[in-house]
């Protein structure tokens, strides 16, 4: 997986996360998007992230990943 730097990652968009609020799960590319969604999956099922925000995540990987 391609790896972001701090630099990068400050450049990015809001847009370009999976939770724009919280600048979490970035998802500059296809290869970050499928990335966020296993964290996201993880950190559900461990009780860290609401369902509402696992669905949100789960939305904007699949618009990057063409399955929306």
């Amino acid at each position: 997986m391609s790896v972001l730097s701090t630099r990068e990652r400050n450049a990015l968009t809001d847009e370009k996360f999976g939770l724009p609020d919280k600048r979490a799960y970035p998802m500059p590319d296809a290869i970050h998007a499928r990335n966020a969604k296993a964290r996201a999956a993880e950190e559900f099922n461990i009780g860290n992230l609401s369902s509402a925000e696992k669905a949100r995540i789960d939305s904007k990987a699949d618009e990057i990943l063409g399955e929306a």
